[in-house]
């Protein structure tokens, strides 16, 4: 039997855009052992445009919508019968963006976003975002359209990702925007995974923007986050799944799968954090999700969508 070198070792290309490494195929070249890594089997992702995606979203459950309807599930029945629009807003458009160049690359990037606008002849400058000519400009494109200062925006953010050490690692090996759909507490559901990184170490990563680092924590909280990974690490263990590295499940792997946010600021200084998600805060978010896919059953039996403030509420302290 012939020996092969790690030299002569065929590779293998992982990761995307700015974050692309080739590695060897034999699993003795893992930065952890064959018995301390497991991988998670990543060929049940589905790749598909975000629009698919998206049109599919009134037949499957979303973490989006699991989090709205904890919230409210009145909101929740509103924007499911179409009686409330999703609002494109600026902030969206900025954070598309930056998932687009951090996550996928440049080339993707480019085909998806046109950046600047037609110039003023009078001034030599670009018309502004918000003018006639540039709104003309912007319908022949067939792309979404960044004007230069947003686009500059995107790149600031990028480059501070790309030089956080822990992120830059994380995005090193994985698959950017895979979709999962599987059935899960009795609902049909489906995530569009910002980045699966096949070592169950690094598991699901999550991309934010924020406005600051220093209240991220508290807006992780408040807008659902926690949940939001809670949900997508339930659909992966149930569509997925964990296996060493000679391609055997490894029992109850999957509640060992990690969760991780990268958040970077949309303003100066663009700082980068990363956080990982203990896993009994997780269970902790699974629980209250699967309370809420039952109570969701219940409201489409009953008919009846509460808001969650048809009590007195009382306050008794500062």
């Amino acid at each position: 039997m012939t020996n092969i070198s790690q030299h002569d070792a065929p590779l293998v290309l992982l990761g995307q855009g700015a974050y692309a490494k080739t590695y060897p195929v034999t699993c003795t070249q893992s930065k952890r052992s064959a018995e301390e890594q497991t991988r998670i089997d990543l060929r049940f992702l589905i790749r598909e445009p975000a629009d698919v995606y998206q049109a599919k979203g009134k037949d499957f459950l979303t973490a989006h919508a699991l989090n709205e309807f904890r919230r409210c599930p009145l909101l929740y029945r509103k924007k499911e019968l179409g009686l409330i629009p999703e609002r494109d807003t600026t902030a969206y458009l900025i954070g598309r963006a930056a998932h687009a160049l951090i996550l996928e690359g440049r080339e993707r990037y480019q085909r998806e976003f046109a950046v600047g606008g037609p110039v003023n002849p009078r001034t030599g400058q670009p018309y502004g975002s918000n003018t006639k000519a540039f709104a003309g400009w912007a319908e022949q494109q067939n792309k979404l359209v960044l004007s230069d200062s947003q686009a500059a925006l995107v790149e600031q953010m990028a480059a501070a990702v790309k030089e956080h050490a822990i992120a830059a690692e994380m995005l090193s090996e994985g698959v950017a925007e895979g979709v999962v759909r599987t059935e899960y507490a009795g609902h049909r559901c489906q995530a569009r995974i910002d980045w699966i990184n096949p070592d169950i170490h690094t598991g699901i990563v999550d991309l934010k923007t924020t406005e600051e680092l220093d209240t991220f924590e508290a807006a992780m909280r408040a807008f659902g986050y926690i949940h939001q990974l809670a949900f997508y690490r339930a659909l992966v263990a149930t569509a997925g799944g964990a296996h060493n590295c000679k391609g055997i499940p490894t029992p109850g792997g999957w509640q060992l799968i990690a969760c991780h946010i990268i958040a970077v600021e949309k303003r100066e200084p663009f700082r980068c954090g990363v956080w990982r998600i203990e896993p009994a805060v997780l269970n902790e978010a699974q629980r209250e999700n699967e309370e809420a896919m039952r109570d969701l059953r219940q409201c489409r039996e009953t008919g009846n969508w509460f808001t969650r403030y048809e009590g007195l509420r009382v306050i008794d302290r500062l």
